[in-house]
């Protein structure tokens, strides 16, 4: 029986690791100097959560099998310099999901944006059709109870991090997972105070690529010209590649209907950012002898991830959508796609600066004109998000400068935006809440109801 310890077992995506490996019955033991919910309900549920928090180099022996580092563990770990010691195995998160993987037919999304919907999109087609997998994803999903799953099945389905593995491995996750299938959705310059330089950023894809495994396929979007000049530059002989575009459509009242050859049907998502993952998750499927009309019945009740256009509340003919809009790809695709599935109604489009990037003054020209098409634009940001990252304060001329738009309303007081966006409350009105923050503890849910209940 496999005994492996986790050193930082809090962390999102460790604890679900850590559930996932006892589930399976492996002897699970962890550490971590602080364990916030739902991560700590969740321990203690399974019967592993630490008896008490902080590091303990006693729980270090011989015995353990491996010893999997996360992110949040420090160089000098205590744990970690016993494991050194004894000599143990110690994985990043990423390499202890290859080695959990190797008999295993391997799919790795990756790419700027759109990994987590492509992922997840491919879990709820291969769910549809009853095939058996595993997988990891990068947040919650409807009818998965774990982010991350590890049993006997024959494949796995991976969303392929380009952040680093941990505190020692500071390659990029996607460096280790060796796909036999891959998918790139696009590249945009993203994580500035890890790749500092977009060159830098680059390499890490091109890298990627060279470790699909031999005999493997490279699906990738077309319609990004980075992505094409990389894969023209980087091509082997000895993988397969297959690009893709937005697949053929109609939208009709607020309804697109997707075309796949011969077979068409209705779909809950829309925009032109999630057919193009949509025709990248087809391709994968495909690749598993998923039919076209398979996928097309599977994917019809697919409503996306958490915080990936997300209906917040609807009534009185308006629609709030939450998005996590990262970035300035994905800031400029959530907005087009609302304006283009609800073209005669007002949108209202509020982004928060949150990421480590765009709270960055020289990062904020990659925003260039990415809020154009929203009728109202908003940007907020706290104060308390720049003391944390330890950046300097933001001038709100300067964000209106990088963003390119003269009208743009800039924020940093939760109270003033709430204001704002109950004085745009109006019949027929898209409101859309992009951010991976909370807006400085702004009730977004309340917010949301207050925007479309024409009572209040």
């Amino acid at each position: 029986m496999m005994k492996v310890h986790f050193i930082a077992i809090g962390g999102s995506v460790m604890h679900q690791l850590a559930i996932a490996l006892k589930r399976k019955g492996y002897i699970v033991t962890g550490s971590d100097d602080e364990i916030f919910e739902p991560a700590k309900s969740n321990l203690q549920q399974e019967g592993i959560l630490p008896a008490s928090e902080g590091w303990d180099p006693s729980k270090i022996s011989p015995a353990l099998d491996a010893v999997i580092l996360g992110m949040h563990a420090k160089a000098d770990n205590p744990e970690l310099a016993r494991a050194n010691e004894l000599g143990l195995k110690i994985y990043s998160f990423p390499e202890y999901i290859y080695q959990e993987s190797l008999q295993k037919q391997r799919i790795a999304v990756g790419g700027s944006h759109g990994k987590t919907t492509t992922t997840s999109m491919i879990m709820h087609v291969l769910r549809k059709v009853n095939r058996s997998f595993d997988y990891l994803v990068g947040a919650r999903l409807e009818g998965f109870n774990q982010s991350v799953q590890i049993t006997d099945a024959p494949v796995i389905v991976c969303e392929a991090d380009e952040y680093p593995a941990s505190t020692l491995e500071r390659r990029p996750k996607f460096h280790f997972l060796f796909p036999h299938i891959a998918i790139l959705t696009g590249i945009a310059w993203d994580h500035i105070n890890v790749f500092p330089t977009f060159d830098f950023y680059l390499e890490q894809f091109a890298i990627f690529i060279g470790m699909i495994a031999p005999g493997g396929v490279l699906i990738y979007n077309e319609t990004d010209q980075e992505l094409n000049k990389l894969v023209e530059t980087t091509r082997r002989d000895d993988i397969r590649y297959i690009p893709y575009s937005v697949p053929a459509h109609t939208i009709n009242d607020g309804v697109t209907t997707l075309e796949l050859g011969t077979s068409k049907g209705p779909l809950s998502v829309f925009g032109d950012h999630n057919l193009l993952n949509l025709n990248a998750a087809y391709l994968v499927c495909k690749e598993l002898n998923v039919t076209a009309d398979e996928f097309i019945r599977s994917i019809a009740d697919f409503t996306g991830a958490s915080k990936r256009l997300e209906v917040l509340s609807r009534g009185n003919d308006s629609i709030v959508f939450r998005d996590f809009a990262h970035a300035p790809s994905k800031l400029n695709a959530t907005i087009d796609a609302v304006r283009q599935q609800f073209p005669g109604r007002k949108l209202v489009a509020v982004f928060e600066l949150h990421t480590f990037s765009s709270l960055t003054g020289k990062f904020l020209n990659e925003y260039h004109n990415a809020m154009d098409k929203a009728d109202d634009a908003l940007v907020f940001y706290s104060s308390h998000a720049l003391e944390l990252k330890r950046l300097p304060p933001l001038d709100a001329q300067q964000v209106k400068e990088g963003f390119k738009r003269s009208d743009l309303e800039v924020m940093t007081s939760s109270d003033s935006l709430k204001k704002w966006l109950l004085s745009k409350k109006q019949p027929g009105t898209c409101f859309l809440l992009m951010s991976s923050g909370n807006y400085d503890g702004l009730d977004v849910q309340a917010l949301s109801t207050e925007l479309t209940d024409p009572g209040v």
